[in-house]
């Protein structure tokens, strides 16, 4: 098993994005990049820590590989708007891409370079590509939060676009079921 770690805007939405894929066999929503320990989602909130909202993935590289996983996050988000994505606004929003070796820095950069190449988006992408900070896991109420609470308005109208998105662009990558 190998970990990515990848921060896309409110953790929700990111979460349920990538935690019904092939090979992913675990998401947990957290907090990294800050400059205390042990954050809480209030303190992050504030914009005064530093961190970020970001999910740390646990997948099996024999079913799902990195890039593969690059590829659905880049077009799950908005990577152009620094500290935003939609509505929500802040640094804890921001786009970023936490590597765990030396290839997921390299595939990430290169991704990144071509987008901006090709003119991929009408603005420079603007994804952080950092190596892995610490992960704080989140508060257990913000974890499979779109699986319990998807009926709620910001899960209908934010995250499930995106889920939506995952289903009719990657659909053959996604478990059994979904």
């Amino acid at each position: 098993m190998e970990k990515a770690t990848f921060g896309a805007g409110c953790f929700w939405c990111v979460e349920a994005v990538f935690q019904n894929l092939k090979g992913v066999e675990k998401v947990v929503s957290g907090y990294a990049g800050g400059r205390i320990a042990n954050p809480t989602y209030k303190e992050v909130c504030s914009g005064l820590t530093g961190h970020n909202e970001v999910i740390d993935i646990t997948f099996d590289p024999a079913v799902i590989t990195f890039e593969e996983l690059l590829e659905i996050f880049w077009k799950t988000h908005d990577p152009t708007t620094l500290n935003r994505q939609g509505n929500d606004s802040g640094t804890q929003y921001r786009s970023g891409i936490y590597y765990h070796n030396e290839q997921q820095k390299q595939l990430a950069e290169g991704y990144k370079q071509k987008l901006n190449d090709n003119q991929a988006f009408p603005n420079p992408v603007v994804t952080e590509i950092m190596a892995a900070p610490t992960f704080y896991p989140a508060e257990d109420y913000h974890q499979n939060y779109y699986n319990q609470h998807g009926h709620e308005p910001y899960c209908q109208f934010v995250a499930r676009p995106k889920v939506d998105k995952v289903k009719a662009l990657f659909g053959d990558k996604l478990k059994a079921g979904i």
